[in-house]
């Protein structure tokens, strides 16, 4: 039936680190209905489905620059600095990454282990 809808068939998201497996519409750095936004990276995005306007979309994830899986965007699983990478990558190159990264990673490390569960 959904050949008949107009709109293309969804494809599944799913982030290779949390599981969060979602349909999105598109992958690419220019969502559709968008007239000048350009996306810094390749994205799997999604049409918003809290708003009623073509143009609004939501940014699932991206996939890492260095080993190319799968991640979304949520802080658990990835870091955008220049580039996606998902923390698995950041941990073992944090070394590679500006201070200020590292001090930021720091921090939410210890607010989430100071973090009443």
């Amino acid at each position: 039936m959904d050949q008949f809808t107009g709109e293309p068939p969804q494809q599944a998201f799913t982030c290779r680190l949390c599981s969060m497996t979602t349909p999105f519409t598109y992958y690419g750095q220019k969502p559709p209905n968008t007239r000048a936004i350009v996306l810094l990276e390749e994205c799997f995005v999604t049409k918003d489905p809290f708003s009623s306007e073509k143009e609004k979309f939501l940014v699932l994830g991206s996939t890492c620059s260095l080993c190319n899986i799968p991640v979304c965007v949520g802080t658990e699983c990835s870091l955008f600095y220049t580039k996606r990478f998902c923390m698995q990558c950041v941990k073992k190159h944090l070394d590679q990454f500006p201070r200020q990264i590292q001090t930021e990673l720091a921090k939410r490390k210890q607010a989430s282990k100071t973090a009443p569960s």
